[in-house]
């Protein structure tokens, strides 16, 4: 039996995707192992985001051949789609394949020569049909594709195409299929979610996909992607506050909270339009762990500016968020700002927003502590005797309990906080 091996860099997406290839290999009669253990095929679902993910990348392009030098290499992913040129230049790599190609295993195991299509050229939304997933109690599906935003720093839509979107037949026909599989929790995820249904004919929305859902199949647990700023509307906090069946867990990428920095990055809103949502939402869903993305030192961004963004952030109901030092990416808009900022300058941004994050994520789980969650297991620890899981809003949780605890879901007392764990205790 042949061996493959996946590395998966990057977004809830592409680990879908990974999700996606590895079982169209289980089909083919491969065995699946670890990215350490010589494989025959390794295959890296690579990300573009920064150069970080490049080097890392090609890192890893470079262990697989160590690995075993007579595996075949397949480089993918955004890396690959927007620069195929640079992964075909080095000698470890035996096929470069797009974000469309890697779906095809015939492709994976037989081609014998580059394909990346142009990725503007890419229509329709095709929903990736899997019934098994890594976590075994939790489900990505991805619903949605490509990104028509441009923001100045981004490269993914030159990497992902544009918005295309799966039928709302087809979203639900895959959830159903899920549940059948026995998960209790699916995550919606796009490119671009908030963009979902727009391009489809007649119109869509993501509200319209969610109340389907709700109301046409029997799912516990809904969890809802990354959603711009300027798409979460009111239609939607309502939508989520009033069905207990949604995760009261959102993703809301700010990117800035300086108006003159979002202006730059080509953001469609400003810092009090921010402050005003978040505070909607958590009016509506006072438990509920917001998420953001930030990038630390974009060109151009003063003391003073990036200052106003630390004090913003400081003030929102955030729980967590995901810094970014700003990376230079050939081909986006903001390559060609000026005012770069030397290394040394973004790297303290960045370090300064991680400690604001680090403190909003205790103060957020110091709440929840006295509480009730609910918390669906996911792994049990034979040596502890004792169960993780995920709470609907986002916390890690551990409890003492069995391998029969592992993917129910169960309201449990928050004890204590440590090491960013919640410490339960049945109720």
């Amino acid at each position: 039996m042949k061996s493959v091996a996946i590395a998966t860099l990057g977004c809830k997406t592409n680990q879908f995707e990974s999700a996606a290839m590895l079982e169209q290999f289980t089909r083919s009669g491969y065995r699946v192992v670890p990215f350490s253990e010589p494989a025959d095929i390794y295959v890296i679902n690579s990300c573009t985001v920064t150069a970080r993910t490049d080097a890392e990348t090609r890192r890893l392009i470079r262990r697989a051949r160590r690995l075993n030098p007579a595996a075949r290499i397949v480089a993918t992913g955004c890396y690959a789609q927007v620069s195929p040129q640079e992964l075909s230049r080095m000698p470890e790599v035996d096929v470069v394949l797009g974000n469309r190609e890697k779906l095809d295993s015939t492709l994976l195991t037989d081609a014998s020569e580059d394909m990346v299509k142009d990725a503007g050229q890419a229509t329709g939304g095709a929903l990736l049909h899997l019934t098994s997933f890594a976590e075994h109690t939790r489900a990505f599906l991805q619903v949605q594709n490509g990104c028509d935003s441009f923001c100045s720093y981004c490269i993914v839509p030159y990497a992902r195409g544009r918005s295309r979107s799966v039928s709302p037949a087809e979203v639900l026909e895959g959830v159903r299929r899920l549940v059948d599989s026995g998960f209790r929790e699916v995550v919606l995820t796009g490119i671009h979610l908030g963009a979902y249904g727009l391009d489809l004919s007649p119109g869509e929305s993501l509200a319209c996909l969610v109340e389907r859902i709700l109301e046409e199949t029997s799912l516990e647990r809904l969890r809802i992607g990354s959603l711009e700023p300027n798409e979460f509307d009111d239609r939607l906090i309502s939508l989520f506050s009033r069905s207990p069946r949604v995760c009261h867990h959102f993703h809301i990428p700010l990117q800035s909270g300086c108006d003159s920095v979002l202006t730059l990055m080509g953001r469609p809103y400003d810092a009090a339009y921010l402050r005003s949502l978040l505070e909607r939402v958590i009016a509506a869903m006072p438990d509920s762990f917001l998420g953001s993305d930030i990038i630390a030192g974009f060109p151009g961004e003063s003391d003073r500016e990036f200052q106003t963004t630390c004090t913003l952030v400081e003030q929102l109901p955030l729980a967590d968020l995901h810094v970014f030092p700003y990376s230079l990416r050939p081909g986006t808009r903001a390559a060609s700002l000026p005012g770069h900022l030397p290394p040394a300058v973004i790297r303290d941004r960045a370090a300064r927003l991680r400690n604001i994050a680090a403190s909003k994520k205790e103060l957020f789980l110091q709440r929840a502590v006295g509480g009730d969650i609910l918390v669906l297991g996911q792994q049990f620890d034979p040596v502890s005797r004792t169960v993780r899981g995920l709470s609907r809003n986002y916390i890690q949780a551990q409890f003492p309990g069995t391998a029969a605890d592992v993917n129910l879901e169960q309201a449990l007392t928050v004890v204590e906080i440590r090491e960013g764990r919640a410490l339960c205790r049945r109720r």
